[in-house]
């Protein structure tokens, strides 16, 4: 007999391993190093399936998982991930995106807002950290407002003004419903703040959704409604450092702002109602220009904001997504570039960071460890009749987007 078990595999074919009288008559056949070899192949390859099976899991949609609990009720983490290996993690608490894992220009993953490892960190969350923040973004000058011949008082905490919306039932303190999106890579987060809620007035029924595209760009919709007229500033609270959190400053960013114009403002840090030209000051960022450059400067508005801490006139041409601002961090070639329907940006170099706040990993979170782009309606234009309007109608729908989308070079 041919002691190859090849050659007789290939002389008598299958019909002799189907004619064998025991299973023992065929491996007898065949070589132990053979059958060794046989079996690693296999199993490599029953575990390279699964092994892309699970990475197709991590590569793409949506994950939910119990965080805790708020008043009783649950705390849900959403987990969205890009086919890039791009992750955002946000929860219905706040709204509040707790990382954002995006790669340099070696392909590296960092996770690049400021924030903690778990929901009880922002409680309190004195610095907005990653939150939504409504009803009204930014600025009430006074905490009053007058809207069809009745003032309303809102309560007051940050000096004389309303700032994010007040103090108690803001939208970056209250649990949201959450929802992953059908059939998109994303989720959806509802409230309904009841009338006189914070001092405001109308039912505001709100919808914020993020959604993570395979272009590493996370859109982020806003939506709401109401059922009496009133004010509605809504934003997104992330505190950016490319360079990856506690990983330093970000006076070493560049940034682009697409704006001609910016709000200056007056001690208080409301705006005055002039709209005055960025050319010739320390505001003008129309190139690319390194965030530390002019910081320090002693015009007028950089002290009285500490730094950026002002409301920048975009620079439109109609409707639709237009750029606000583009980040570039030179040491790991991370780029943001940020799109939007509203009017104005709100760039803030976290000047009021102070080391209070320990993060992620034991990060202390010192002055301007992080910056934010908060896309927005003019601060206080409940009180400036000549700034776009910010009042919602019965019968209206507010809808606003905003595109944080990220890349490297």
């Amino acid at each position: 007999m041919n002691s190859n078990p090849v050659a007789l595999w290939r002389k008598r074919g299958f019909t002799y391993i189907t004619n064998c009288r025991s299973r023992s008559t065929l491996f007898a056949m065949i070589p132990r190093r053979l059958i060794l070899a046989c079996a690693l192949v296999f199993i490599t390859a029953i575990g390279g399936l699964l092994l892309a099976q699970t990475s197709s899991k991590q590569k793409s949609g949506v994950q939910q998982q119990d965080f805790g609990t708020r008043d009783g009720r649950p705390i849900i983490l959403y987990t969205l991930t890009n086919a890039h290996g791009v992750e955002v993690r946000a929860m219905n608490y706040g709204g509040i995106i707790l990382s954002l894992r995006v790669p340099d220009r070696k392909g590296q993953l960092a996770d690049i807002v400021l924030g903690h490892e778990k929901a009880e960190g922002y409680m309190p969350n004195p610095p907005f950290l990653g939150a939504i923040v409504g009803r009204y973004a930014n600025r009430i000058a006074n905490g009053t407002f007058t809207l069809d011949g009745k003032t309303y008082t809102l309560p007051k905490n940050d000096g004389p003004n309303t700032l994010h919306g007040g103090i108690t039932k803001t939208f970056d303190k209250v649990l949201w419903d959450g929802a992953p999106l059908k059939g998109k890579n994303g989720v959806s987060f509802t409230y309904l703040s009841k009338d006189d809620e914070e001092g405001f007035p109308g039912n505001l029924k709100v919808t914020v959704t993020y959604t993570l595209t395979d272009s590493n760009e996370l859109v982020i919709d806003y939506q709401a409604t109401t059922d009496k007229a009133t004010p509605i500033n809504v934003s997104q609270h992330s505190y950016f450092n490319l360079k990856g959190e506690g990983n330093g400053d970000i006076l070493d960013h560049e940034i682009m702002i697409n704006a001609d114009k910016f709000t200056p403002v007056d001690k208080n840090l409301i705006p005055t109602g002039e709209l005055r030209a960025v050319k010739g000051t320390p505001f003008d960022f129309t190139t690319s220009t390194k965030i530390g450059a002019r910081i320090e400067d002693s015009y007028e508005q950089m002290v009285l904001g500490h730094g950026y801490d002002h409301n920048f006139v975009l620079n439109r041409k109609g409707a639709g997504l237009s750029l606000a601002a583009r980040v570039y961090e030179p040491t790991t070639g991370r780029v943001l570039e940020v799109s939007t329907t509203q009017p104005a940006v709100q760039f803030y170099t976290g000047n009021f960071l102070d080391g209070s706040v320990t993060g992620k990993e034991g990060h202390v979170y010192k002055r301007r460890y992080g910056l934010c782009l908060e896309t927005q309606h003019y601060p206080d234009s409940p009180n400036h009749p000549d700034f776009p309007s910010t009042i919602l109608k019965p019968g209206e729908k507010f809808h606003q987007t905003t595109v944080f989308k990220f890349s490297a070079k």
